[in-house]
């Protein structure tokens, strides 16, 4: 359930329509919530409130985009919602793992949230383990994308002009029967049913992953955030060479403590 912020002046608008809900899965090397880190500090996108959910564990922290001492002290907690109307996005950030047998649950309060907002798509940011892919996903780029039916109709070919690879089925039953193929997303979390629930209820999702592994997952953030921008194009390049779209992105304060704080000199 979505809870406005009240800032004084009265709570925020909760008009989603037409806009694009940008969300992460928790998944492998947590590569969707880091990217969507940078969304949300490089857009420096507003907090209008929270997802309020009893799937997520508990948690509470300071403010991870602090850019001050003063809004430092603001508490933030497991799932926010961030907004910048003049793109027409709307950014929900999950910062906690879920609660065992608490997938479905999520997925679908979040879609009866989509559609009672209106928001015209949704774009999940997501990962999947690099040790399970199979031959041909280990050809080429390690970003992959998939999209529901109802979405391809509208995006189907711009996204074919990107040239990206679509996320490959694979066996269900490697070296017994091969002919039948299912999406698998090992890692993903959430990802599949998700992806799946939105394609059964004809909603406008895409899926970005990237394979990865788990450690630092810094550069999987920057590659799977820099791989959406080519499509929604949220901040302009302004030349064609990667490494200056990727220097474009602002880390957050927050990542400063990503590994945790250096030892003490008294150590020593």
């Amino acid at each position: 359930m979505f809870v406005p912020c009240d800032r004084g002046g009265g709570s925020a608008s909760t008009d989603f329509t037409g806009f694009t809900l940008l969300m992460p899965a928790v998944s492998v090397g947590n590569v969707g919530q880091l990217a969507i880190d940078l969304v949300i500090s490089t857009l420096d996108m507003t907090k209008i409130g929270y997802f309020y959910t009893d799937c997520l564990v508990p948690m509470v922290g300071n403010n991870p985009y602090a850019t001050s001492e003063e809004n430092s002290k603001e508490l933030s907690i497991n799932a926010e919602v961030y907004s910048l109307p003049s793109k027409k996005l709307v950014v929900l950030q999950i910062r906690s793992p879920f609660i065992k047998n608490k997938y479905r649950p999520f997925c679908d309060t979040l879609l009866s949230w989509v559609k009672s907002n209106n928001c015209a798509r949704v774009v999940v940011l997501s990962s999947s383990h690099a040790y399970q892919c199979d031959d041909e996903q280990l050809l080429g780029t390690p970003l992959r994308y998939l999209l529901t039916p109802d979405l391809e109709k509208v995006v189907g070919g711009p996204i074919q002009e990107l040239k990206w690879k679509e996320m490959e089925k694979v066996a269900a039953y490697p070296g017994v029967n091969d002919t039948e193929k299912v999406l698998h997303i090992p890692g993903g979390g959430i990802t599949k049913l998700l992806f799946t629930e939105s394609c059964s209820k004809g909603i406008q999702m895409a899926v970005l992953l990237k394979f990865c592994s788990e450690g630092d997952n810094i550069p999987d953030a920057f590659a799977l955030v820099n791989y959406l921008n080519e499509w929604l194009q949220l901040i302009k390049s302004e030349s064609n060479n990667s490494t200056d779209t990727f220097s474009q992105w602002k880390a957050p304060s927050s990542w400063r403590l990503l590994f945790g704080s250096g030892l003490p000199p008294a150590l020593f």
